[in-house]
C-alpha cells in the first residue's frame, strides 16, 4: 500500500514536471512566431513596390525656366527707357515701364523676351528687348535618413546622387535602394522610387536630374 502511494506520488510529480517543460516550450514557440511576424511586418513596411518614373524628367540640357527669386535683366533697344534689372516676385511677376506687371515665372527667357517685344509693340519706336538671367538659383530639399538633411541650392544641372552627397550621403540607418523623389507636375505632387545602390558602387547608371522645388526622401533601411 505504501509502495503504491509512493509510486503514484512519483508518477504525478514526473507528469507535472513534463507539463511544466511542455508549457515553457510552447511559450517559447509562440513568442518566436510573434517575433518573426513582427519583424517581417517591419521589413515589409520598408519593401513597398517601387514607384514608377516621373514623366518628362529634366536633363543636363533642359531649358531654364524662370522662377520666383530669379533676377532678370531687360535691355531695351529704344534708348528712351533705361534697362531694368528686377527680381521676380513670389507671385511670379515683374513690373516694367509702360506695360506694368507681367508674369515671368515658368517661362523660358527667350519666350518671355518675345512676349515683352509683343507687348511693347506700338508703345516704343523700337520694341526689341533682350531678356537675360542675371542670377538664378534653384533649391532641392533632402530629407529622411541623410547625414545632413536640409535644403541644397544649385545654379547648374544637378543629379539626385549629387544632391544626396551634398547632404552628407545616406546615413547608416538609410536605404540607398529606396530613395523617393517628389515633384509637383501640373499642380499634382508625384513621387518615384530610385535605387542609388548601383551608382554608389560605381556601376554605370543613367543619372536622374533634379529641378527647382524637388524633395528627396531617403527611407529607413530595415536590414
Amino acid at each position: 500500500m505504501t509502495q503504491s502511494r509512493q509510486y503514484a506520488c512519483e508518477h504525478r510529480g514526473l507528469t507535472g514536471t513534463d507539463a511544466v517543460h511542455r508549457n515553457i516550450s510552447c511559450s517559447q514557440v509562440v513568442f518566436g512566431v510573434y517575433a518573426f511576424l513582427f519583424f517581417a511586418a517591419l521589413a515589409c513596411g520598408g519593401c513597398q513596390s517601387p514607384l514608377p518614373p516621373l514623366p518628362n524628367p529634366p536633363g543636363p540640357r533642359t531649358a531654364v525656366r524662370l522662377s520666383p527669386g530669379d533676377v532678370i535683366k531687360v535691355s531695351y533697344a529704344d534708348e528712351s527707357i533705361p534697362d531694368q534689372t528686377q527680381k521676380i516676385q513670389r507671385d511670379g511677376k515683374v513690373s516694367l515701364p509702360l506695360i506694368g506687371e507681367v508674369t515671368a515665372v515658368g517661362k523660358r527667357p527667350i519666350d518671355f523676351q518675345h512676349e515683352l517685344a509683343s507687348r511693347y509693340e506700338g508703345k516704343l519706336e523700337n520694341n526689341e528687348v533682350l531678356v537675360t538671367l542675371e542670377n538664378g538659383t534653384a533649391t532641392v530639399t533632402v530629407s529622411g535618413f541623410a547625414n545632413k538633411p536640409g535644403g541644397i541650392t544649385f545654379d547648374r544641372p544637378m543629379t539626385v546622387y549629387q544632391a544626396i552627397m551634398l547632404a552628407g550621403g545616406v546615413s547608416d540607418y538609410g536605404s540607398a535602394s529606396s530613395v523617393h523623389l517628389t515633384r509637383i507636375i501640373d499642380g499634382v505632387q508625384l513621387t518615384e522610387t530610385i535605387n542609388l545602390r548601383p551608382t554608389i558602387h560605381g556601376k554605370p547608371t543613367r543619372p536622374k536630374y533634379v529641378q527647382d522645388g524637388d524633395v528627396i526622401y531617403i527611407a529607413r533601411s530595415w536590414f
